[in-house]
């Protein structure tokens, strides 16, 4: 590493500035608070996730008297950001899991099942063992589901058989992933990668899996024998127009074939062909290996109720309509969103759901005190965009597709850098961890 630092892709001086501004990251505890507020307040978390364990940590922090309950059947945390890298075999399955009750505070009500019905008029939950709960704030933190049944032919037990591979369905799915595209890297063919026309957390994922496909080919020395084929699902691989373009010079350099307007429909397992959807008809392509990426929406119990978006570009997907900048329900002031469930136009990241859930958190509380709060959120994602073993790009930024980096004058967002890569390799899971017991 020392070398490296000397090498010129980053100064001794810079190296250091960022291992403080890392440490400070995570380390950080909440700032100093003024005492807690005292209020009687029943407050509903549907969702013990990233964003609603975080957000059950701080308000215990914040409230004194508050009635917080938790509903979640799950009784393990998965650490979602760490999914690539099993299905890259640099980390086990195990290295995703957690148990839920491990990151939850004391002194809230735990509730191991699952909502079953929400009545924001009535102002109140139905669990899935048939208990009303009631509410004065509820708090909707329900993440996503993986709709695989929207391809024709997929399904879960496909996984980790004849090619086919799924980074997003868990850890032990990702581990199967590697199996495949290790097997595949062997000895070479031609490599399908996709991703969904719907809304998806981490939509750097799928970038991140070609690169490291290639990066096993060339390391193994079956890139001469092998064709990476990426099908867009739209006439760009990525929302922000100046990433777009890095990741298209990236993607010419190192000879993957890109087709546009491709959308995923059906897949033959036993044929190794993908059906798509495009602008000229249905169309087929072969493959070896594929990393399938299903479609994605809200969990039936939100898209069931009357807190999804209604019209516009999200109708068929469920996400709740909240206001993009104070995550609160825009005709249910009581309710918020926050994580993968929120219907705003970023933020299907863990990196997102750090900086959301302080903005739940002020805005809840002013509330329950009758004031009001500027707190906002703007928009801020990050992806730690892998292009090879060793090397990432670390791009963040907001709703107006502006780049914020954390450390300018540290870390360049569009070079491929080994700190960038140490950042999702070591430092994410530590700040994850400290965001999830609310102190970061």
């Amino acid at each position: 590493m020392f070398d490296t630092i000397q090498s010129g892709l980053i100064d001794r001086r810079k190296f250091l500035a960022f291992a403080a501004g890392s440490t400070a990251l995570v380390a950080a505890a909440p700032a100093a608070r003024a005492a807690k507020v005292k209020t009687s307040a029943r407050i509903v978390i549907l969702g013990a996730g990233a964003a609603g364990t975080a957000l059950a940590n701080r308000l215990v922090d914040r409230l004194d008297g508050a009635r917080i309950t938790l509903v979640d059947p799950r009784k393990q945390h998965l650490y979602q950001p760490g999914f690539t890298l099993i299905a890259a075999g640099l980390k086990p399955a195990s290295y995703s899991v957690s148990d839920t009750g491990h990151w939850l505070p004391g002194g809230i009500d735990w509730i191991q099942e699952a909502a079953a019905e929400i009545d924001p008029e009535a102002k109140k939950v139905v669990t899935s063992g048939g208990r009303t709960l009631e509410y004065d704030y509820l708090v909707v933190a329900a993440g996503l589901s993986l709709d695989y049944g929207a391809i024709e032919g997929m399904s879960l037990d496909l996984i980790g058989t004849n090619g086919i591979g799924s980074v997003y369905a868990g850890p032990d799915y990702a581990a199967k992933t590697w199996q495949e595209m290790d097997r595949f890297t062997d000895k070479g063919g031609v490599a399908l990668f996709t991703r969904p026309a719907t809304e998806m957390k981490c939509a750097g994922a799928p970038l991140k899996y070609t690169f490291l496909t290639d990066d096993y080919a060339v390391r193994k020395g079956t890139r001469g024998k092998t064709k990476i084929v990426y099908a867009a699902h739209a006439k760009a691989l990525f929302s922000v127009p100046i990433v777009n373009e890095k990741v298209r010079m990236l993607f010419g350099e190192r000879g993957f074939d890109v087709v546009h307007d491709h959308v995923m429909t059906a897949i033959d397992s036993g044929r190794k062909i993908a059906t798509f959807n495009t602008p000229d008809g249905p169309k087929e392509i072969g493959y070896d290996f594929t990393n399938v990426i299903p479609p994605m929406k809200a969990p039936d119990v939100v898209r069931n109720s009357p807190l999804p978006w209604t019209t516009g570009p999200w109708s068929d997907q469920g996400w709740v309509e909240v206001d993009r900048h104070s995550m609160r329900h825009v005709r249910y002031p009581e309710v918020f969103a926050v994580g993968d469930i929120a219907g705003v136009p970023k933020g299907k990241t863990a990196a997102s759901v750090k900086w959301q859930v302080p903005v739940v958190e002020e805005q809840l509380v002013a509330q329950i005190e009758g004031k009001t709060s500027d707190a906002r959120y703007d928009g801020y994602t990050s992806c730690p965009l892998i292009t090879r073993v060793g090397r990432a790009m670390l791009i963040e930024f907001d709703y107006k597709d502006n780049l914020t980096p954390s450390f300018p004058g540290v870390i360049a967002p569009l070079e491929e850098l080994w700190v960038s890569w140490l950042m999702k390799e070591i430092a994410l899971k530590a700040t994850y961890n400290a965001m999830l017991r609310g102190r970061a």
